[in-house]
């Protein structure tokens, strides 16, 4: 039984009181928080865990013998076993902390594909890819002679998985494709995509960063190579993240950062490095935002649960889609089922960044832009979107300010 959701039906009144930003008036008005795609708030308990660690045991990690040494080293630690169980990985030595997907998908380039790479080889992504999805795939094909193909999306956003398969192809080498569209909220046929891939003997990254808050995750099952996400898109600390990898592939894998922590041994004239997934952590890490995001993954898996967490956010996705029907003159781009509550809109010839400011006037925050995926813009012809996101502490009113909120921006542009 949960805390939040004791017969699968989450209390969101209980919940939001866990999260204090949500008290704050903006501008004279209650906050109405639409911009989790971004950033999910931190509730208390995260909250706590990072203040317990700087008031009461602020040490570094497996260096000394210590006690506060030795507490701070098992919170780190603990994370990456609480990690390990949320993800069903294999082996505790699967689990790699990074900076956030960022870091983990260059850390993935840098090490494992651009040593697979030469002139002529292909790396396939799909139009829906984040930036941090595309620019470090850039970089090792800029550096090897290799090359990008993307895979296109259909006019309701929807990855075309046919063209994806006739991508493949001999050429192909590696496979990065994100699960959820941040921009979108459109959720990608992840599995069958790994499937193809595995078919074809092409290893495969998932970038699950906004899958995270969303849907649970059995890296066994899905059956990719690597799978990325960010703290602070699943209620933790910002600058932290994690890398999964097969062990086989880890182990073969040199380090992409050297420094201390990740080493067996070292003289001046050759260095001995450590097994994983330490040889890939090196220098002091975020203690404290690790041992946030621990406190976080907990959070998401003892107090709420991903079946109250989809039936929630299938309820709000329900009632947002038909109040964001009824007003006139607005455009959701992402209309593909099966999605998240992510709304990205165009209101005739207004701005978004107008959109965004009238909002905001109201106590709406949302996202306005192009949201690091300008090739998916381009795609639909626009150079930026207004996003409304929805996560667990949202509630019915919240659809209700946007709305009001949106139809006042027409009025102020009619």
């Amino acid at each position: 039984m949960t805390t939040f959701a004791p017969n699968g039906s989450l209390n969101v009144e209980a919940l939001r009181q866990e999260f204090p930003v949500l008290s704050r008036d903006i501008r004279g008005k209650r906050l109405t928080y639409l911009d989790s795609a971004a950033t999910t708030l931190k509730p208390l308990r995260v909250i706590r865990a990072v203040e317990h660690y700087y008031r009461r045991g602020t040490a570094n990690i497996h260096r000394a013998v210590h006690l506060l040494s030795e507490e701070a080293t098992g919170l780190y630690e603990g994370t990456r076993t609480t990690t390990q169980q949320f993800l069903n990985a294999k082996d505790e030595r699967e689990i790699v902390f990074t900076t956030g997907t960022t870091g983990s998908i260059n850390l993935v380039a840098r090490s494992f594909v651009k040593p697979r790479l030469k002139a002529g080889d292909e790396i396939l992504l799909t139009c829906l890819e984040h930036h941090a999805n595309i620019v470090p795939w850039q970089m090792v094909c800029e550096e090897t002679g290799a090359k990008i193909v993307v895979c296109p999306v259909n006019d309701d956003g929807a990855v075309n998985f046919e063209a994806f398969k006739k991508l493949i192809t001999p050429r192909t080498k590696f496979i990065s494709c994100l699960w959820i569209s941040n921009a979108l909220g459109v959720v990608a046929p992840i599995r069958e995509m790994i499937a193809a891939a595995r078919s074809a003997g092409v290893p495969m990254l998932v970038d699950a960063a906004q899958a995270i808050a969303h849907v649970p995750i059995d890296v066994q099952a899905l059956g990719a190579d690597f799978l990325a996400f960010s703290g602070h898109k699943l209620f933790g600390p910002t600058g932290v993240g994690v890398l999964w990898g097969k062990i086989e592939h880890l182990d073969a894998m040199p380090p992409f950062l050297g420094g201390g922590d990740m080493i067996k041994t070292v003289s001046f004239e050759k260095t001995v490095y450590a097994d994983a997934p330490a040889k890939f952590e090196a220098g002091t890490p975020d203690i404290a935002g690790v041992i946030g995001l621990g406190e976080a993954i907990r959070f998401v898996s003892e107090d709420i649960g991903f079946k109250a967490i989809k039936a929630h956010e299938d309820h709000l996705l329900s009632k947002a889609e038909k109040a964001l029907g009824e007003v006139v003159n607005l455009r959701v781009i992402g209309t593909a089922t099966p999605k998240i509550p992510i709304f990205s809109i165009v209101m005739g010839n207004i701005h978004p960044h107008d959109v965004g400011s009238i909002l905001d006037s109201y106590g709406v925050a949302i996202r306005t832009g192009h949201h690091c995926t300008q090739p998916l813009m381009a795609r639909f012809g626009v150079p930026a979107t207004s996003r409304a996101s929805f996560s667990i502490y949202n509630n019915e009113e919240d659809v209700d300010c946007l709305v009001k909120a949106l139809w006042k921006t027409q009025e102020l542009f009619a």
